[in-house]
């Protein structure tokens, strides 16, 4: 799914990018346009003096210009000054390489504009892509094979990557890319109102069955406050549901990706206690066909309960809509046997030169791979008034992720104990289906038919959504 915020990757976008922008990152130089990628040489910004061996270190002598997705616009300011912070602590190691960067003043990626861009082959030399991007950028023969480049030297962090996150960026054992950021899903709450119905908001619910009883206390407040909110439209709806049929242990699609699973008990299930907590309990409101950011302003407003969400969902509705990081907390999905899992990250343009290669990932370790650095300097997020302490990105294991949880909660400017339960309560993560947002799409059918009509067939709902779903793969 994509989202939004701080690194888009769910189909609810909020603001398309009206306009693409070109800056060059502590330069005046500026000149609108993708870099040339051939094989080296000055015309190119790539210089020869490099060695051609993918494993071999950048030579600092090394003449590179490289064109870079998704720096922040200006009205980031916070954010943009740390990316020129950056630019400039790299230019010292590499004072050859001419970093320009291109930004949007909307969100990173925009799905009809990438796929144009992936088309024209006019991607930047470093490309910002969603999880689910892969398939689409190799169909398009757009990503270079980085498997060789990414190494221990390159990136010190890198046998401390959870392998299930860099295995998303990596199709029949080659690497086309790493990560910036993941999420997983789990259960957002307003702990105002657990309190106020009388429940313990250090206890989030894990079952659908304590989400329902949790839902009618809430919504027995009164007032237009209701328990439990869910998504109908704009391919949300769908989202939802392949996250809420994870947690149950079921699967949207086959295991070998031809044929719909999810007309299965486990979909019913998932369908049938979504018709109830709306009809029979009341317990959802009246107001349906919601899509995202409708339920991220009801639970502001302290008129919602909980939703499925994931965490950084609590980082765009302080900064975005005025709520207080104390009013949420998190707990893991429901049923707890998996969790939809996504994120974001960069793919290098296939022809760069060996030198652009190793010094866009000697970027990227700086800016987005480094505990400590870049994007995890977070005593410098905390100084430049950003969010410190969601509880993602979040994908390094063992003694680097140690030490990340305690920096984060060190520079912390939330209270992370909010997020205790689900930190405690870790559910693994599973990827989102082929051709992912087409079978959303088809599945906002069945959310928006038990949402909205009281005598829902769930049974025939099903059934004509894994025939339309069938139709989809077999146009793989």
């Amino acid at each position: 799914m994509r989202r939004t915020w701080l690194d888009p990757a769910r189909p609810h976008r909020r603001t398309p990018a009206a306009a693409l922008l070109c800056v060059v990152a502590l330069t005046a130089l500026a000149a609108c346009g993708t870099s040339s990628s051939g094989s080296g040489g000055d015309a190119d910004g790539s210089g020869g003096s490099g060695s051609s061996d993918p494993a071999a270190p950048l030579d600092p002598r090394a003449k590179v210009t490289l064109t870079i997705d998704c720096m922040p616009p200006a009205a980031k300011a916070a954010e943009l000054k740390e990316w020129n912070e950056d630019v400039a602590t790299f230019n010292k190691a590499y004072p050859n390489v001419r970093i320009v960067g291109r930004s949007t003043p909307g969100q990173c990626e925009e799905p009809a504009r990438f796929t144009a861009m992936l088309k024209a082959k006019s991607q930047p030399d470093v490309f910002y892509t969603y999880f689910t991007d892969l398939q689409q950028v190799l169909d398009n023969d757009g990503a270079a094979d980085i498997s060789a480049y990414v190494n221990q030297k390159s990136v010190p962090a890198l046998a401390d990557i959870d392998p299930g996150v860099l295995g998303v960026l990596k199709k029949d054992g080659k690497l086309y890319g790493v990560p910036t950021s993941n999420y997983r899903m789990g259960l957002l709450i307003n702990r105002k109102l657990f309190r106020r119905a009388g429940l313990d908001p250090d206890k989030p619910p894990t079952t659908w069955a304590e989400v329902r009883a949790d839902a009618k206390a809430i919504a027995g407040l009164g007032n237009g406050v209701y328990g439990y909110g869910d998504y109908s439209a704009e391919n949300t709806g769908g989202w939802h549901f392949t996250a809420a049929l994870y947690g149950l242990g079921g699967d949207v699609v086959s295991a070998d990706g031809t044929k719909a699973a999810f007309d299965s008990d486990l979909g019913r299930q998932v369908a049938r206690n979504l018709h109830e907590m709306r009809w029979t309990d009341a317990s959802m409101s009246k107001t349906q066909l919601l899509k995202w950011g409708d339920l991220q302003k009801q639970i502001t407003a302290d008129k919602l309960g909980m939703f499925l969400a994931a965490p950084d969902d609590i980082a765009y509705m302080v900064q975005q809509l005025g709520a207080e990081y104390e009013n949420f907390g998190m707990g893991p999905i429901p049923g707890g046997r998996a969790t939809l899992g996504g994120g974001n990250g960069y793919m290098i343009k296939k022809g760069s030169s060996p030198d652009k290669i190793k010094a866009a990932v000697a970027w990227l370790n700086l800016k987005t791979l480094s505990p400590g650095k870049g994007q995890f300097d977070w005593s410098r997020s905390k100084a430049d008034g950003l969010p410190v302490g969601v509880p993602q990105p979040n994908f390094f294991l063992g003694a680097t992720k140690t030490a990340d949880d305690a920096a984060r909660a060190a520079h912390a400017t939330m209270p992370v104990a909010n997020f205790k339960a689900y930190m405690d309560n870790p559910v693994p993560g599973k990827a989102e289906p082929p051709k992912a947002q087409e079978i959303y799409k088809v599945l906002d059918n069945v959310m928006s038919g038990v949402l909205t009509n009281k005598d829902a067939d769930v049974d025939k709902l099903l059934s004509t959504a894994a025939s339309q779903v069938d139709q989809v793969l077999a146009n793989r």
